[in-house]
């Protein structure tokens, strides 16, 4: 038995769809956590731990894609599907720093003892709303194109 195969089925039609579900639901609870301070208390170390899962995934994905496009062959649409899939790691590993530092700034931050924010506070949270913002319309974008590429090489058109 393959380590890319499940009961004779190739592995990357099966794990593609964590990653679709699990990014995207990822990248919406690192925008929650970034704009809405009650969401982020409640999500607290969810987020980094989903977004680490995300970045074991991707890997295995590509991996079982591999694996996949030797049976199937090199055809074009699988060589743009996979050359798209190639650009996911980066998103995978930023959208991963992104959380772990934004959860760990807001858990372990010193807090002033009058409790008021200063101008360094303030940046640090418009530089983490502006690299949240980026990755998860980056990392969700990514994962449409490499998703309507994939579908586009399995039924045509």
């Amino acid at each position: 038995m393959d380590l890319l195969e499940i009961s004779g089925l190739p592995l990357h039609p099966l794990i593609v769809h964590a990653v679709v579900v699990l990014l995207p639901l990822t990248a919406c609870a690192l925008l929650l956590g970034t704009f809405v301070p009650a969401a982020r208390r409640r999500l607290g170390v969810v987020t980094p731990i989903a977004s680490l899962v995300v970045l074991a995934l991707v890997p295995i994905t590509i991996a079982a894609g591999e694996s996949l496009k030797e049976v199937v062959g090199a055809l074009p649409s699988v060589q743009h599907h996979e050359m798209l899939g190639r650009m996911l790691p980066p998103w995978a590993i930023a959208l991963f720093i992104v959380a772990a530092a934004q959860w760990a700034w807001f858990r372990f931050r010193p807090r002033p003892a009058n409790r008021q924010a200063t101008k360094g506070d303030r940046a640090t949270v418009v530089v983490f709303a502006v690299a949240a913002t980026v990755v998860a319309v980056g990392s969700t974008v990514m994962v449409i194109l490499i998703g309507e590429a994939g579908a586009r090489a399995v039924w045509g058109g």
